[in-house]
């Protein structure tokens, strides 16, 4: 065990290494289709498993799930490895576990929408402002009644719940219109018809079970089957951004650590930020920025650093460009913004490298011990230890019912929740009051805006995480939580409507 993974050299000697302190401060994997940003992302996820760090990274291609078992000979591994300096290089798998949103490819993994919270579900289902702020006053109403949103069962009830009584509930929550209720059920079908409402239920993913070490102190390498779920950008890009959520927010603060407690790999990048509304991004560089704290790192893979808003990519610590090209004025604009977010090395053109790369060779700068940049390096990327390729069905099913997981998650609970409650297939609960009592905070919160909903604390089930704020509060405006804290009158709530009523208009 070291305190570093090296991942390129040249010349029989090694590039300057990722050290593991540091690695929690992010970093960006770029270049062109077809260049390795694949072999390196895989590089590096087996080097931070090796030092005993957790991984997550979807599997966009299919050609990543064979991570857990040893490569095969090559001669050209074997050549490639003396060049860039691994004397220590040997063929060996990884730990993996694979995950699948269809419950097809690997073990089921599910969220609650409550979980979801409206911001990213509105995200995720494609709504304009309006609808978003119906979904969002939706939200609050299964909040204020205590109406447990679990799966889009759920939801579809609890929107038919609000159009039916949406005269009643103009008088405490505005005007709900009944066009807005329609679009945002057509488009919670056409999501169903995409497989997602799989994705929606318990048990839902405890987030231990992705921070698992081996029993020799190696990390788990999770593998999320993403190839049909790529079919489906939005949904891709949400649940990613929504698992990252989860991370941020129920991971306690451990400031500066020896090796992240794990490091997140987001492939395809470009799909999170694509037609992103500015509040989504602006919640975006905010858990960036301060996920590390938790002992996170996060890695961006994409094609440019163009695809990263400059927020973000000012954020990312640890670069590796592979070849970019530079056919059109859009292409040139790319090189030279790559170029530029490299530590200049004397003797060395850095744009003119980045359309000069072959395939597996690129430029990299990460972090040195004082945590500035190291001047850009060209070199070659090690060659992976583990199996490169796809798994054949039947050795990936033997391997998914094989997982310590599978049992715990291969049945759907469906336990009591608002479907039930709305449409008197139980004896109604006496509802709580609409508006919190004194002193109270209402559920406006994680960094999606999502509401703790539910039932008392006392009702759990395996894998239900208790509904608490106090992790969530961290991203709200510490001016709106007095007013909210303060809330105890009629007087009050009109204030606390009107704020909230001008956050979802500017968003």
């Amino acid at each position: 065990m070291t305190d570093r993974i090296l991942v390129s050299g040249t010349g029989g000697q090694a590039a300057s290494p990722l050290l593991l302190a540091l690695a929690n401060r992010h970093g960006l994997i770029a270049g062109a289709t077809g260049t390795g940003k694949t072999v390196t992302l895989r590089v590096l996820a087996e080097g931070f498993a090796a030092q005993g760090v957790p991984v997550f990274m979807a599997d966009v291609k299919g050609d990543l799930a064979a991570i857990g078992e040893a490569g095969a000979a090559n001669p050209k591994f074997d050549a490639r490895a003396k060049d860039v300096g691994c004397a220590d290089y040997r063929l060996a798998g990884r730990p993996a576990q694979h995950w699948d949103l269809y419950g097809e490819q690997g073990v089921a993994l599910r969220a609650t929408v409550s979980d979801m919270g409206p911001l990213l579900l509105a995200r995720m289902l494609d709504l304009n402002d309006t609808q978003a702020a119906v979904l969002a006053l939706a939200f609050k109403v299964a909040d204020d009644q205590g109406l447990l949103l679990l799966d889009l069962k759920d939801l579809r009830a609890l929107l038919a719940h609000v159009a039916e009584n949406a005269a009643e509930l103009k008088k405490a929550y505005g005007t709900v219109s009944g066009a807005s209720v329609g679009a945002i059920q057509r488009n919670l079908l056409a999501l169903e018809q995409q497989g997602a409402d799989v994705f929606f239920g318990e048990p839902a993913l405890a987030l231990a079970d992705l921070m698992r070490i081996a029993p020799d102190g190696r990390g788990t390498i999770n593998v999320l089957a993403a190839d049909r779920l790529m079919q489906s950008p939005k949904l891709y890009a949400t649940f990613l951004l929504w698992l990252l959520s989860e991370l941020f927010e129920e991971l306690p603060e451990v400031g500066d650590v020896a090796k992240p407690k794990l490091v997140f790999f987001f492939d395809e990048a470009h799909l999170l930020f694509t037609d992103a509304p500015k509040a989504l991004v602006q919640k975006v560089e905010q858990v960036v920025r301060l996920i590390r704290s938790k002992g996170v790192g996060v890695y961006f893979v994409s094609q440019s650093p163009l695809d990263i808003p400059e927020n973000v990519l000012g954020q990312l610590g640890n670069r590796v460009q592979h070849a970019l090209r530079a056919f059109t004025p859009k292409d040139q604009k790319a090189v030279r913004a790559a170029a530029e977010t490299f530590r200049a090395r004397p003797g060395l053109d850095t744009a003119e490298a980045i359309v000069a790369l072959g395939i597996g060779e690129a430029l990299m700068s990460f972090l040195d011990e004082k945590g500035a940049p190291r001047p850009v390096e060209r070199a070659l990327i090690a060659p992976p230890e583990t199996r490169l390729g796809p798994l054949n069905p039947a050795d990936r099913q033997r391997i998914v019912r094989a997982s310590p997981l599978f049992a715990t998650y291969a049945k759907t609970i469906d336990r009591e929740s608002a479907y039930e409650r709305l449409t008197g297939r139980i004896a109604p609960a006496a509802a709580p009051p609409t508006a919190p009592a004194r002193g109270s905070v209402p559920s406006s919160g994680g960094p999606w805006g999502k509401p703790r909903t539910g039932a008392p604390e006392t009702v759990e089930t395996p894998r239900q995480r208790p509904a608490t704020r106090s992790r969530t509060e961290t991203l709200v405006d510490s001016g709106l939580k007095s007013v909210v804290r303060s809330v105890g009158s009629a007087i009050g709530r009109e204030i606390v409507r009107g704020v909230l009523g001008s956050i979802l208009k500017r968003r």
